[in-house]
């Protein structure tokens, strides 16, 4: 964030003193001077959003210069606002949400800090293409905002270009043009006493290493299935054909905040919407039923859906506790063989 907003203002002070408002930005109908102004205004919007913890829209909150305000103000309004919304981050809890009205509704302090650096990186793009300045900032910041808050787009020879192609700002080879675009935080789910928190492509490759995801675990976490399931996911991510509604979820306690297990899709569904779940749970966990809440509460989500008909799990024929959980949640058995027992839920 401090990185991204730094890099931003090197190369814009220098041409303060040029006519910005006579000069339209990037491929925008905005002139150099609005698109600017609208980085300092997100920062506000984010910082009051996740200050006031609001989730039921955007505050009505207007952020206006005073008459008479020069570019070089401007731009000290920009790093202001970018310093107040990094204070903000750094004092908001991990599981704290706030609006956004992007996919799923909702960011965390890693969706806000991730979509602050996209507005950064891609409106001071199209400020100095506008300008004829030349920019590009650093390979890591592309990534981060890649990983983050694009699950949906396959990486490319290079993170830069590939975000610049991903929101309709430039060309990518063997690609066809963006022309409608859009970013996702991750999904949440809430069951009784947890919620299913959607892992995204930093946290999968994290989790895949050998870390922690970003999460607290309880002891014995995670989980080697959960780690496996990483993998898979960004296989599919790294391959073009990651859906993020049909990821990998951490099990989050709701009552401490700390992780206590994976569940998720093997893949998006299928012609027939037909989709696999798996799970797991570390050892500490089990036994309280926290299993069969997140899947029938995953299971009803996936359900409402007119993509999904129907959901399955093969679960090992020695296995019964987790027998015991597709059972209290709806699935029932509908075929057996070495390989192991297949359970079935089916929706409307």
């Amino acid at each position: 964030m401090n990185e991204a907003v730094a890099g931003s203002l090197a190369v814009l002070r220098p041409a303060a003193d040029r006519d910005w408002e006579g000069v339209t930005a990037g491929r925008l109908e905005w002139s150099c001077r609005t698109t600017a102004f609208h980085i300092a205004e997100t920062f506000v919007g984010y910082s009051s959003r996740l200050a006031g913890r609001v989730l039921d829209g955007r505050l009505p909150l207007r952020v206006s210069l005073a008459e008479g305000t020069d570019n070089h103000g401007l731009l000290d309004v920009v790093e202001a606002t970018g310093a107040l919304l990094a204070a903000a981050l750094r004092a908001t809890p991990p599981g704290v949400r706030a609006f956004h009205p992007q996919r799923f509704g909702s960011a965390d302090r890693a969706g806000f800090a991730a979509m602050a650096v996209a507005e950064v990186l891609l409106h001071t793009h199209d400020v100095t293409e506008g300008l004829g300045i030349r920019y590009r900032p650093a390979e890591e910041l592309a990534e981060s905002v890649l990983t983050w808050i694009f699950p949906h787009i396959q990486p490319g020879p290079a993170a830069w270009p590939t975000l610049l192609w991903a929101t309709g700002r430039g060309e990518l080879p063997g690609r066809a043009p963006v022309t409608d675009w859009g970013w996702y935080n991750n999904l949440v789910i809430p069951a009784e006493r947890l919620d299913l928190v959607g892992i995204r492509p930093a946290e999968a490759r994290d989790l895949r290493l050998g870390g922690d995801g970003g999460y607290e675990w309880i002891d014995g976490g995670p989980y080697e299935g959960t780690r496996d399931a990483a993998g898979f996911m960004l296989k599919a991510y790294e391959g073009g054909v990651h859906r993020p509604e049909f990821g990998v979820f951490t099990l989050v306690r709701r009552a401490d905040g700390r992780a206590i297990g994976g569940m998720g899709f093997h893949s998006a569904p299928d012609e027939e919407g037909r989709v696999e779940i798996g799970y797991d749970l570390t050892e500490a966990a089990r036994g309280n039923g926290y299993a069969t809440e997140a899947l029938r509460a995953l299971a009803d989500w996936a359900l409402a859906r007119d993509d999904v008909r129907s959901l399955f799990a093969t679960i090992d024929p020695a296995n019964t506790p987790s027998q015991a959980v597709v059972s209290r949640a709806g699935f029932t058995k509908v075929s057996e063989d070495e390989e192991g027992i297949a359970f079935e839920r089916r929706g409307r």
